[in-house]
């Protein structure tokens, strides 16, 4: 077999593993039940099925410019989803969104108690949700 044989069956795998990946993740945004698990499903398995098929089109391409503009886009999907997703769970949570029965550990509640303790000393209603400083 010739590297350009073993790269396109790569590329067929690396593709599959992609496409499958990001229909679990599309399937999870549908089923889950809770917003902090359809973010999850949204996040980490649609990601990494990008990256595959990123991978899988950046070795069926194998010139120069197509792969770098892969790995920009790579980068790009790298920095944005999980500031995207931190986003959508933080708006989640102080709309009153979560389902704190689903939730294992709750660390920002303490944290917002603390914030709402210090706001009373405050002149003017303060909603600690808001003022937190993130």
């Amino acid at each position: 077999m010739s590297w350009g044989e073993i790269a396109d069956v790569l590329s067929a795998v690396c593709l599959l593993s992609g496409a499958a990946l990001s229909l679990a993740a599309g399937i999870g945004v549908l089923g889950f039940p809770d917003v902090l698990s359809r973010m999850h499903a949204a996040s980490k398995p649609q990601v990494l099925g990008l990256l595959l098929i990123l991978v899988g089109v950046g070795l069926r391409l194998r010139t120069g410019i197509d792969v770098t503009t892969l790995v920009l886009v790579a980068i790009f999907q790298l920095i944005t989803a999980p500031t995207a997703a931190h986003m959508v769970g933080r708006a989640a949570y102080r709309t009153n969104r979560v389902r704190g029965d689903l939730l294992l550990v709750d660390e920002l509640s303490d944290r917002l108690e603390e914030a709402g303790r210090e706001s009373e000393g405050r002149t003017g209603d303060v909603d600690p949700r808001r003022d937190l400083g993130h």
